[in-house]
């Protein structure tokens, strides 16, 4: 009868298979993560996980997110993913075009910046150059539709100022960058 069962077992699990097989090896957040955050090696751990519920662009290699900023969120456990980070494919997926750049700015009014949050579009306009309504001409557009990715927290009063990183496309981007430096930058909310 003993052997009946062992004889029984052995089939299933020779149809079943590894249960290890079809795993990959993933980064995963460690413990919770705020939007902004630079990744050190604390933050990430490595979890196998099903090839078959993996999102697309998920991070295997840990020194691939070593000293990256984070774009979102990221709960304990979460998958980290190439959108979840700054850069070029965060650019892309938020301005929708491959050529996208990430432009930081500092508003002119910092309290714009208390209430976007990433995903929030914006119109990006260059105020007069020294900060004062005159007459003449009116502030002049420099990007429509931009995409807000990540809002700084500041540092708590010791002189850095928030700053908004915002997806533009190509043509914009150097001139948004250009503007932010001599004048002040203005957000519209859409």
């Amino acid at each position: 009868m003993l052997a009946v069962v062992f004889a029984a077992l052995a089939v299933v699990l020779a149809v079943r298979g590894d249960p290890a097989t079809g795993h990959v090896e993933i980064v995963v957040a460690a413990h919770d993560l705020p939007p902004g955050h630079r990744i050190a090696a604390a933050d990430v751990v490595r979890a196998a996980r099903p090839a078959d519920t993996l999102p697309e662009g998920a991070i295997r290699d840990v020194a691939a997110v070593l000293g990256s900023t984070l774009g979102t969120a990221v709960r304990a456990g979460e998958v980290l993913t190439d959108l979840r980070v700054v850069g070029p494919r965060l650019a892309a997926a938020a301005a929708g075009t491959a050529e996208a750049r990430i432009v930081a700015i500092r508003p002119a009014d910092a309290a714009v910046a208390d209430v976007l949050r990433p995903g929030d579009r914006v119109d990006v306009i260059a105020a007069a150059e020294d900060g004062e309504p005159r007459a003449g001409p009116p502030p002049r557009p420099l990007a429509t539709d931009a995409a807000v990715v990540l809002v700084t927290t500041g540092d708590g009063g010791r002189g850095r100022e928030r700053m908004v990183l915002l997806a533009l496309d190509a043509a914009h981007a150097p001139a948004v960058a250009a503007a932010s430096l001599r004048t002040a930058v203005a957000l519209i909310v859409r």
